[in-house]
């Protein structure tokens, strides 16, 4: 079936007080995996291409993103595909061309001041486009190696009058929120401040986004969603499965040479993993 629109599916999730799955993808296999598993679950998915998985490529973005388009196009339940952690404005000028219906644009980093200002600038040029644009305020954390901030630390929890501000000053359809998850954690110990996730969801009239949610546990994850989270984003819990079967997968077949008995092993652990997760989604109250 055609694309679906990113913002159609996270905007419906949050009218019915549900959360999408948004999956970051990197190699063909992730791209199947994640359709695969949102095909066995029975529910629409988000494919999610990062600007570090777009340097990972050679800083080429059409190879992953066309393949992700012919992908989806052959789905059995609707898939959106969105442009995940960008700060250069040279590839969010990629994005339209390249058949993504939204992006994330990432300027937390920055004082508040001029995150602001950044993202207004690109939100008015994404709308300018058709495109549905997410923003993060607050810091999540845990991306390029950095350590995460304190949870006392300025700036590491996302403040809720901040947020309203925000919000209304840059235009964003969608707020990425720091509530205590980091990004590519390995271990599933994330504790989220659920009574700051209320206050912001009370203070907001826009769907409120996840990051780092590979650390988080199934029950916290349900809460999050209940607690006003529309979009769950999630990378390294596929990375952690695709890794592990393949190591498994060598450790009894020394001899394996050929990547496609490997790669088909890893591909089926992050399909598993995609399924299990969206059902996990599936068990907050609307």
């Amino acid at each position: 079936m055609p694309l679906a629109p990113t913002g159609e599916l996270v905007t419906r999730a949050a009218e019915t007080r549900s959360a999408v799955a948004a999956f970051n993808v990197i190699t063909l296999e992730h791209i199947e995996a994640v359709i695969a598993g949102a095909e066995s679950a029975g529910a629409p998915v988000v494919l999610q291409v990062s600007e570090n998985a777009v340097k990972f490529r050679y800083g080429r973005l059409l190879p992953l993103a066309r393949a992700a388009v012919a992908a989806a196009e052959g789905s059995a339940v609707p898939v959106a595909l969105h442009l995940d952690h960008v700060q250069s404005d040279d590839l969010l000028r990629q994005a339209s061309a390249a058949g993504f219906s939204s992006v994330m644009y990432d300027a937390a980093r920055l004082p508040y001041a001029d995150n602001l200002a950044a993202t207004r600038a690109a939100a008015d040029w994404a709308h300018a486009q058709g495109l549905w644009i997410e923003a993060e305020l607050g810091q999540v954390g845990g991306k390029d190696g950095q350590r995460p901030l304190d949870a006392h630390a300025p700036g590491a929890r996302t403040d809720p009058n901040q947020a309203r501000d925000f919000v209304a000053r840059t235009g964003t359809d969608a707020l990425a929120v720091a509530v205590g998850s980091t990004h590519a954690m390995t271990t599933r110990s994330a504790s989220l401040d659920h009574g700051l996730l209320k206050r912001l969801s009370a203070a907001l009239d826009v769907p409120l986004v996840l990051h780092g949610s590979s650390g988080v546990p199934d029950d916290g994850l349900v809460e999050a969603v209940g607690g006003g989270i529309a979009k769950v984003n999630v990378g390294t819990a596929l990375n952690v499965a695709m890794t592990g079967a393949i190591r498994e997968f060598l450790a009894a077949h020394p001899e394996a040479v050929d990547s496609r008995k490997y790669l088909s092993v890893g591909r089926e652990a992050m399909a598993h993993e995609v399924a299990r997760l969206i059902r996990v989604l599936s068990r907050a109250p609307a």
